[in-house]
């Protein structure tokens, strides 16, 4: 995914008190974002707003990578090789401290 944050153009609106900020952006990104705003309840505009306020109180940008609910087939082909091995019985042993589990990897010379 790429985003391109270029601002080019800013005008303040003075019977508004607002100011435009116009920034080019994928349109698949665009209409993805808008689907999920109006899902929450919100304008992409007060969402893009909130984050904006958020950066100038904090001083900082958070980027989360939250997982997706549904497996991607890369996952979904690793998720069925590890049950093939667990039914061949192709796993690694169990343990029940961690003390145990460093000790049988210095035994694998690991």
């Amino acid at each position: 995914m790429i985003l391109d944050f270029g601002v080019y153009k800013v005008y303040t609106d003075s019977n508004m008190n607002t100011a435009v900020i116009n920034i080019k952006t994928q349109p698949e990104t665009k209409a993805k974002a808008q689907e999920i705003a109006k899902a929450i309840g919100v304008s992409l505009s007060s969402l893009l707003n909130a984050y904006l306020k958020q950066f100038i109180r904090t001083k900082s940008i958070t980027f989360s990578a939250r997982e997706e609910e549904i497996p991607n087939a890369h996952t979904l082909k690793v998720l069925k090789k590890a049950e093939e091995n667990y039914k061949k019985g192709n796993t690694s042993p169990a343990f029940k401290t961690g003390e145990e589990a460093v000790r049988w990897l210095k035994a694998q010379g690991i």
